[in-house]
């Protein structure tokens, strides 16, 4: 059902409620008219108070739907409609005996459907509600029998079973809105869900404790009323915390793209090293740790031996991956602390917190492991590494001074 038609729905019954609301007061006021019945024999007929109690709550919850444009907020204006109109099509008493019990089989049907619609709110709020034909397949028989079986047997025979649908769609509904509670925390679901459980207990405790259709309703109709105003008080609540759910939601969504984002621009696609934006970033960061907590910090300038001529002699695809086993050598081989970066073509800067004379046997320790890893053995004779390294004094102002003479020390020892 589309949001478009459900809104038709609504409309639909807010309109047949108002219209049997309105019908009941004019007789009323026609019956004082004609002096039929005294003011001080006036009385309030529960049932349409009833009834125009859960039309004021579908009103109220009309303009909701303008703010949220949310379906399930249609089927609760649905719900509480057909609950209107269920208590008053049987606050008339008609002439005719047959005609009455037939409109009140009609009656509980329509509450059935009530607490059934209750229940597809809470789905249309999670998955989109899922109506099929089958549904009225179901149904159309359900509702022959409430409205034919009254006439032949009387209005006992559909007022137990009525209230026993009732009690379980309503139950169903509870339970649906209280597992969208454990799903999403809003508070409002869960108000909803505990007043809908009333809603299936007193439909229950009416099948036990009350003797039949024509039972006086007493105290149990303001016992209803004030559970309908609390479960509508629960709905208007979930309605604004679904507005900051969704808000909480959408900026979860933007954090996870914003550090998808962030890691595609730091990163080297090809071979999953940082790149020389992200060394950008966090070398004056790693400066001034360095100056604060006089944390050593050298920097490591690796080159690949032989590399153009593998690219000349077995192509670039040959390159690429050896770019990438390279890579994830020295990343295998460097500490968690430490950061390796492809500064370019076949060279690689690793940033590491040691002293020059510990780099110095780090970046040995890298070449000889290198040259009998499994790495090496599955490449092209001849590969290595040329390593140069250079310490981040405290005083440096000049990051690339720094890597200039990490590269000049690497061609010193390529030479070697």
């Amino acid at each position: 059902m589309s949001g478009r038609l459900a809104l038709l729905l609504c409309g639909a019954l807010l309109l047949a409620a108002g219209a049997l609301t309105s019908a009941q007061a004019g007789d009323l006021q026609g019956a004082a008219r004609t002096g039929s019945i005294t003011p001080a024999a006036m009385t309030v007929n529960s049932r349409v108070l009833l009834g125009g109690a859960t039309l004021v709550i579908a009103g109220i919850l009309v303009p909701l739907y303008f703010y949220r444009r949310r379906n399930y907020i249609l089927y609760w204006v649905a719900g509480w409609s057909l609950s209107a109109v269920s208590a008053l099509l049987i606050a008339h008493e008609f002439s005719h005996k047959q005609v009455g019990y037939a409109v009140y089989g009609l009656s509980q049907f329509v509450g059935i459907l009530s607490a059934l619609v209750f229940v597809v709110s809470a789905d249309a709020y999670r998955t989109g509600p899922r109506l099929r034909r089958a549904y009225a397949v179901v149904l159309l028989p359900v509702l022959l029998w409430f409205v034919m079986a009254p006439v032949v047997l009387g209005p006992e025979a559909v007022f137990v079973p009525g209230h026993l649908l009732m009690t379980g769609g309503f139950a169903a509904a509870a339970l649906a809105h209280l597992a969208l509670y454990r799903q999403t925390r809003l508070l409002g679901a869960g108000v909803v869900g505990a007043m809908m459980l009333l809603i299936a207990g007193s439909n229950a405790w009416v099948v036990i404790e009350v003797g039949g259709p024509g039972a006086p309703a007493g105290g149990r109709l303001f016992v209803s009323i004030g559970i309908y105003l609390f479960t509508a008080l629960g709905m208007q609540l979930m309605t604004f915390e679904d507005m900051t759910y969704e808000l909480r939601t959408t900026n979860k969504r933007l954090e996870s793209a914003q550090s998808e984002l962030r890691q595609m621009v730091t990163t080297d696609a090809l071979t999953g090293c940082r790149n020389r934006r992200f060394f950008g970033e966090i070398i004056d960061r790693e400066i001034q740790r360095r100056r604060r907590y006089n944390i050593p910090l050298s920097l490591l300038f690796v080159d690949i031996d032989r590399f153009k001529a593998i690219n000349d002699t077995f192509g670039h695809e040959a390159g690429d991956q050896v770019l990438q086993r390279v890579a994830e050598f020295l990343i295998h081989n460097v500490r968690e602390a430490d950061c390796v970066f492809r500064w370019g073509g076949d060279e690689f800067l690793i940033l590491i917190s040691c002293r020059e004379e510990e780099a110095v046997s780090k970046a040995k320790e890298l070449q000889a492991a290198f040259a009998g890893s499994a790495e090496a053995d599955s490449m092209p004779s001849g590969l290595g590494l040329s390593v140069g390294c250079a310490e981040v004094r405290p005083d440096t102002t000049d990051i690339m001074a720094v890597v200039k003479t990490a590269d000049e020390r690497m061609y010193l020892d390529k030479r070697r």
